[in-house]
């Protein structure tokens, strides 16, 4: 049986970067820091810790540009957040309350009247892309509406199917009732 070994270099794909990821990767630069200063060289340095070369090397000038702070975690990736988590909970209030108050006719929420919301009640202007994910991270989906009127007599319709509808139905002569798929002609 052969056994081997396979290095991945760098981050693998769909690789999460919350706060322990960025706190591994701070490990894997320190670890990295300690071989350093032990006299490896920066391929074998790489080797160890599973990174490519260039990381290495990279680390290494930060590392005798600033000394080991230099090759702490920076913190949060991408931009910051434009809205809080109390700005947040302010926009699902008013989405509880509904488009009327905001001067809409119907009550119904599309990502057009949740930006007028946002701009409105935070003074943030977001594409109708990202309103959908705001609102899929504040646990909201999207919904469809049931075609059905208001005035709707259920009633009336059971009714009207049970006794007004067997009368309206074409029967053949003699009773005997045609099928939908006869390609037979008369």
């Amino acid at each position: 049986m052969i056994h081997a070994t396979v290095w991945v270099m760098g981050n693998t794909r769909g690789f999460k970067r919350d706060t322990e990821c960025f706190k591994t990767l701070e490990q894997r630069r320190l670890k990295a820091a300690r071989l350093l200063e032990q006299g490896l060289h920066q391929s074998e340095v790489a080797r160890r810790v599973g990174v490519h070369r260039q990381s290495v090397s990279r680390w290494a000038r930060q590392l005798e540009e600033a000394g080991r702070a230099g090759l702490k975690r920076a913190g949060r990736a991408g931009r910051k957040p434009k809205l809080s988590t109390t700005d947040r909970n302010r926009i699902e209030q008013g989405l509880k309350q509904g488009p009327e108050a905001l001067g809409y006719s119907t009550s119904l929420w599309t990502s057009q009247r949740v930006a007028h919301l946002i701009e409105q009640e935070r003074g943030v202007r977001y594409s109708s892309t990202h309103v959908w994910r705001l609102l899929k991270q504040l646990g909201w989906s999207c919904q469809r509406p049931v075609g059905r009127a208001l005035e709707r007599d259920e009633q009336a319709i059971r009714r009207w199917k049970k006794r007004r509808w067997p009368e309206l139905k074409k029967t053949l002569p003699g009773g005997i009732k045609r099928l939908s798929s006869s390609t037979k002609a008369d």
